[in-house]
C-alpha cells in the first residue's frame, strides 16, 4: 500500500490509517496494528508514526489509551473545547451570574459503562463530582463527572463551589485539550427533579461529554442536565466548514443554519 506523495510523513500516514478506519480495513471496535507493526510496514521510525495516531485520537477515530492498544472508531471528528464553553465561561459571556452548589466529591470505583468509555479497567478507581449549576441564583443544570483518579485527584484540594473546575484543572498542569458532545433529551429522574425543583418525567436537556488531553486519552466522562427553560443549543453550519454548537439563551432558536 503506498501513501500520496505530498505533505509531511505523519499526515500521510495520518490519512492512509485514517482510510483504512473509514472503509473497515480496520475494523471499529477492535486494536489496530501496533506502532512497531505500522513502523517495519511503512519503512519510517516510531516519531510519524506516534504524530499519526496521535492526530487521529485528536480525531476521535481512535479511542483506548492508558497502557491499552488503541481501538478504531469510526465516527464524526470532535469538536474543541471552544465550540462547548464551560458553564461558568457560557453564563458570563451572556451576562448572567453562575454559580455552583457541590452535591458530593467522591472516590469511587468505576462501573463497566464509565470504564468503558474511559479506557479504565472495571474497578478501577475514579473521582466522581455532582454539581447543581445556577444561573441568576435560579437551578439550570445537574452535572454529574467521572474524572480518571490522577486527574480527579485534584478535585480534593480545590474548591468546586469556587468557579470553573476546567479552569482550576489546567491551572495545575492539566491537559484538557478538546471532547466530544452528544445531545439528547431525557426524563429528569428523583434526583434530577429534586435538585432542579421540577416534576419527575419533566423532559431535560441532556450534553453527555467525553474530555480528551491532547494524545487522544480520555480522562472525564460527564453527563449534563439542563432544564429546557434555563438554556437551549445551537448548531451553525457553513459551506465546507466545520459544524460548530454551542449554549444559547433559552429564548433563543435552538438551530440556527448558516447559508
Amino acid at each position: 500500500m503506498k501513501t500520496s506523495e505530498d505533505g509531511p510523513l505523519h499526515r500521510r500516514l495520518g490519512a492512509e490509517f485514517r482510510r483504512r478506519i473509514e472503509t473497515g480495513e480496520w475494523p471499529e471496535g477492535l486494536p489496530v496494528p501496533s506502532e512497531a507493526q505500522l513502523c517495519e510496514e511503512f519503512g519510517t521510525s516510531r516519531g510519524p508514526v506516534r504524530q499519526a495516531l496521535a492526530q487521529l485520537r485528536t480525531e476521535g477515530h481512535l479511542v483506548g489509551g492508558r497502557g491499552r492498544p488503541p481501538v478504531a472508531r469510526r465516527g464524526t471528528p470532535s469538536q474543541p473545547f471552544a465550540s462547548l464553553m464551560s458553564f461558568t465561561q457560557w453564563a458570563h459571556s451572556i451576562g448572567r451570574t453562575p454559580g455552583q452548589h457541590t452535591v458530593e466529591v467522591a472516590r469511587r470505583r468505576a462501573g463497566a459503562d464509565v470504564a468503558a468509555r474511559l479506557g479504565l479497567d472495571e474497578g478501577a478507581p475514579v473521582v466522581d463530582l455532582v454539581r447543581l449549576r445556577h444561573l441568576d441564583g435560579v437551578p439550570a443544570m445537574v452535572e454529574r463527572s467521572t474524572f480518571v483518579l490522577d486527574v480527579g485527584a485534584h478535585l480534593f484540594a480545590v474548591d468546586p463551589d469556587g468557579g470553573s473546575v476546567y479552569e482550576a484543572l489546567t491551572s495545575r498542569g492539566v491537559d484538557l485539550h478538546h471532547a466530544r458532545h452528544t445531545i439528547d433529551a431525557i426524563a429528569a429522574d428523583a434526583d434530577d427533579a429534586g435538585l432542579l425543583k421540577t416534576a419527575p418525567g419533566q423532559p431535560l436537556l441532556r450534553v453527555r461529554r467525553l474530555a480528551y488531553t491532547g494524545d487522544g486519552t480520555p480522562v472525564e466522562y460527564a453527563d449534563d442536565r439542563y432544564l429546557p427553560s434555563m438554556a437551549t443549543f445551537t448548531i451553525e453550519n457553513t459551506v465546507g466548514g466545520r459544524t460548530v454548537a454551542g449554549r444559547d439563551r433559552s429564548d433563543s432558536a435552538s438551530i440556527r443554519p448558516t447559508p
